[in-house]
């Protein structure tokens, strides 16, 4: 009966997703690649009729809740990519955010695979989860062989650095780690740098209760303006920067890398402002 039930309500979240897409892009989002095993997983567990059916809410929030308008989109080239993108709002909906994007606006539409901190196969359930949609353990053998798999893989390479930011450095890219520049270099992998405006302001973070976090084992526990990290009804604008591709050896120095590292930043920044600019409202 648990069977019967579980199947019915996948089933009403699918059609809940096609009505929201629409039938042109019901068409394309049927005509993704799936690969996996006799139980529909692939190696790392995800499985994109499960996705498809589970990211409907998703879908709603990205089209009527964060009125998502992508820009440039066009630019990610075909093949194996590694879309680096800056990181906020104490809950990931960034990520989910460009993963939607990538489904309902990019020609052909890409399911992309997302790199997260070791800590989340720890959540009960929640891991689970995080592996049918695509979510990744973000170790540089992961990324590896999924990037030998032509796969568009995102990476943020604030950490929680980025998605923990308290309200004062809204907007302030904090460090870069050097290991995407590294697998880019050794996989010659082209990077699309990415632009996320909207995120920082869904649930501002007046302060980080690290007892607390590290009581419950999180790497932050945030005390928003609402008492909770939900996030708010804020317009998000993404935008996708020009490819950019990096000559040397990953095995350099890392004053080496680092350079090639400041680049992306730079270019992300640099889109960070000009859409922070040409905004008119955070809602939208």
């Amino acid at each position: 009966m648990l069977e019967q039930l579980g199947d019915k309500v996948k089933q009403e979240l699918r059609e809940w997703t096609e009505r929201m897409v629409g039938p042109e892009r019901k068409e394309r989002l049927q005509a993704l690649s799936r690969s996996g095993n006799e139980y529909g997983v692939d190696p790392f567990g995800f499985n994109l009729d499960y996705s498809l059916s589970a990211l409907a809410p998703i879908f709603w929030l990205y089209r009527h809740y964060h009125r998502v308008e992508a820009y440039g989109i066009e630019k990610v080239p075909k093949g194996r990519v590694l879309l680096i993108s800056n990181h906020s709002g104490q809950l990931p909906m960034d990520g989910a955010m460009i993963g939607v994007a990538m489904l309902l606006e990019a020609d052909p539409p890409r399911a992309i695979r997302s790199m997260v901190e070791k800590w989340v196969p720890t959540l009960p359930y929640v891991s689970t989860f995080m592996a049918r949609v695509g979510q990744i353990v973000g170790t540089p053998e992961n990324c590896r062989r999924l990037l030998e798999s032509d796969e568009a893989i995102l990476v943020f390479p604030e950490g929680v650095r980025g998605l923990g930011k308290l309200w004062p450095q809204r907007y302030q890219l904090q460090d870069f780690g050097l290991g995407f520049m590294r697998l880019a270099l050794e996989t010659n992998t082209p990077i699309v740098p990415i632009a996320v405006v909207g995120a920082e302001e869904q649930a501002p973070a007046l302060m980080d209760v690290k007892p607390v976090a590290k009581l419950l084992g999180f790497p932050t526990f945030p005390i928003t303006v609402t008492g909770l990290p939900l996030p708010l009804p804020t317009k998000y604008r993404i935008y996708f920067g020009d490819p950019l591709r990096f000559t040397g050896r990953p095995d350099d120095e890392d004053s080496e890398l680092d350079k090639k590292v400041r680049t992306v930043k730079t270019a992300i920044q640099t889109m960070l402002n000009q859409g922070l600019k040409e905004r008119q409202s955070v809602f939208w």
